[in-house]
């Protein structure tokens, strides 16, 4: 089933204090339930509950926007889970990332800069990326539950900056929320294990 709630790989408490069992309570529970029930309708009234969640998102962008709304950010969201986990973040990459880092983007520095800048300029709601395009990684940035699969590359890791995602644990200050979430909650294992399958 392309919509399924997959369960949190960590317990609510997990990501504290940078992320609040009661945001991911929220987030989690409530948010992506919210697409995941309503995407599997959204598909069964559009017939393509037999596709892939990626063909999904591919084939209703541009075309049946409800669906993709919900599609996108069920799909988004089940990353975006594996994205973070206790203990994350930090400057000590695994090497191919970080040699990929060096080469296309200037280094952690300047990544870490770009991308926090990504998700600060992002205005109203949506997501900031870190993807592969054409064999090379490059910063995006898209709005609402858009993300890069519909613009020709392979997301390997993104950020959500929709309100609900911070909003609880950080009010406005969307900057210091993108920083907690780069130093102290990305899992760079799993962004390797999304780089290796997007450059195999």
């Amino acid at each position: 089933m392309a919509f399924t709630l997959p369960d949190l790989p960590y317990d609510y408490e997990a990501l504290a204090p940078y992320m609040s069992k009661e945001t991911l309570e929220f987030h989690h529970d409530k948010h992506h339930k919210a697409y995941v029930d309503n995407g599997s309708r959204l598909a069964a009234e559009a017939g393509m509950d037999g596709l892939s969640l990626e063909e999904i998102v591919t084939q209703s962008f541009g075309k049946n926007p409800g669906l993709f709304n919900n599609a996108g950010q069920h799909y988004n969201h089940i990353h975006f889970w594996k994205w973070m986990k206790n203990g994350g973040g930090g400057t000590s990459l695994p090497g191919a990332l970080a040699s990929a880092i060096d080469s296309d983007l200037g280094g952690y520095d300047k990544f870490r800069a770009d991308f926090i800048n990504a998700g600060v300029t992002q205005f109203g709601s949506g997501w900031a990326w870190l993807a592969v395009k054409d064999g090379k990684l490059e910063i995006m940035k898209t709005p609402n539950g858009e993300n890069p699969l519909v613009h020709g590359a392979s997301p390997i890791l993104g950020v959500d900056v929709w309100e609900h995602s911070y909003y609880i644990d950080y009010r406005n200050a969307r900057p210091k929320y993108l920083e907690a979430f780069v130093d102290n909650l990305i899992n760079w294992d799993y962004v390797l294990e999304m780089y290796e399958a997007a450059t195999a």
